[in-house]
């Protein structure tokens, strides 16, 4: 028999963001440490699709309801036939089913991470099943204790983004440049998103039409509101401005094209990867007053805050941060190696690696 712990998540999302993308990240991690690892989620769910691509195990169980009796009988007889060592779990529904399965099932750690920063309908998932809950900022955790969540149960770890992989390259800066007819006056302002509401980008086309044309606009990200934004810009009479090259695998390239970073996300968020990963490259910052995102605010050279919606404030400040010296070279690595030390990939398996040891689960 196999004695290797096996590590197992759930989730009920069928989208692709960032919280699925925490969810890979962790699993194809632990599989490289050695452990085996597991998925369990719904049908027609994409992170099912990138995981067995990856010939990670994938398990599905209808977490649409936790009134469905036929789901919660399949989940115990699954987790019974596979024995984990952990179960982390990461949206609302299957929080309870495989919350509450997994303590029946006895299974020694149970995990619950909260990636959004938004009150909670109720405590008891939290309090009844897990023993640990991640927070990813911590913002999150100290609003899951203001809601009755004990504080000593919560690790604060933001998603691990890989600080080998987001480093500035001037090949890439000058082939992205190049492909999009760029030219050297022009100032690109950089987002890099899922295309959602709450990202604010019709902010960015809002504050664009205050600028002069030398100000240019890439939002890098896909979505179902890709169209709508697309129509935003048109209205503004803006298409000239902005660039929208859709969702990309290799966000990496289009970092090193940017000349500063506008964050115009407005709630909701934990600490985005896409505004981490921008911090990796040491770029002039502005970013509306989020929360969570005000956290790694200490770590960054060059940066402004903004109210969301506030048009006027955010040209002003896109304006003096395009005035600024660029950053150099010195200070981008001190920026690289401060915000890789809590926000990096192997800061992110170090601390999951040494909680599961401390439950006694290592290989």
């Amino acid at each position: 028999m196999n004695r290797t712990p096996r590590i197992l998540h759930t989730d009920w999302s069928r989208s692709w963001g960032g919280q699925e993308i925490r969810t890979l990240t962790e699993l194809r991690a632990m599989k490289q440490h050695g452990f085996r690892v597991g998925l369990v989620v719904r049908r027609g769910a994409e992170l099912a699709r990138r995981a067995s691509a990856e010939d990670i195990p994938v398990y599905f169980v209808d977490f649409s309801s936790k009134f469905n009796v036929s789901a919660w009988r399949h989940l115990f007889r699954l987790l019974k036939k596979l024995q984990p060592a952990v179960v982390n779990t990461h949206s609302s529904e299957d929080s309870w089913m495989a919350g509450a399965t997994a303590r029946l099932c006895r299974v020694p750690l149970i995990i619950r991470t909260r990636h959004v920063l938004a009150p909670i309908s109720s405590s008891l998932s939290y309090t009844l099943f897990p023993h640990v809950i991640f927070a990813c900022s911590e913002s999150i955790g100290a609003q899951l204790v203001e809601q009755g969540v004990a504080a000593s149960r919560i690790i604060v770890q933001s998603t691990g983004v890989d600080e080998q992989r987001f480093r500035f390259s001037r090949r890439n800066r000058l082939q992205i440049r190049a492909r999009y007819h760029l030219g050297a006056k022009d100032i690109l302002v950089g987002n890099v998103a899922f295309i959602r509401h709450y990202k604010g980008h019709d902010f960015i086309v809002r504050t664009a039409a205050l600028l002069p044309k030398r100000f240019k606009f890439m939002i890098v990200g896909g979505g179902d509101d890709l169209p709508l934004l697309r129509e935003t810009i048109e209205r503004a009479e803006l298409t000239d401005r902005f660039i929208l090259p859709g969702h990309r695998e290799d966000p990496e390239r289009f970092f090193s094209a940017m000349d500063m970073i506008f964050f115009s996300s407005y709630e909701g968020e934990g600490i985005s990867q896409s505004f981490i990963q921008g911090l990796l490259y040491g770029l002039p910052l502005l970013t509306c007053k989020t929360p969570s995102l005000l956290e790694p605010l200490s770590l960054v050279h060059n940066y402004r805050v903004v109210d969301y919606g506030d048009t006027e404030a955010a040209a002003k400040k896109l304006l003096e941060l395009a005035d600024m010296p660029p950053p150099d070279a010195e200070q981008i690595d001190r920026q690289r190696l401060a915000v890789s030390e809590i926000y990096g990939l192997e800061k992110m398996i170090r601390t999951i690696v040494e909680l599961y040891r401390t439950h006694g689960i290592s290989v």
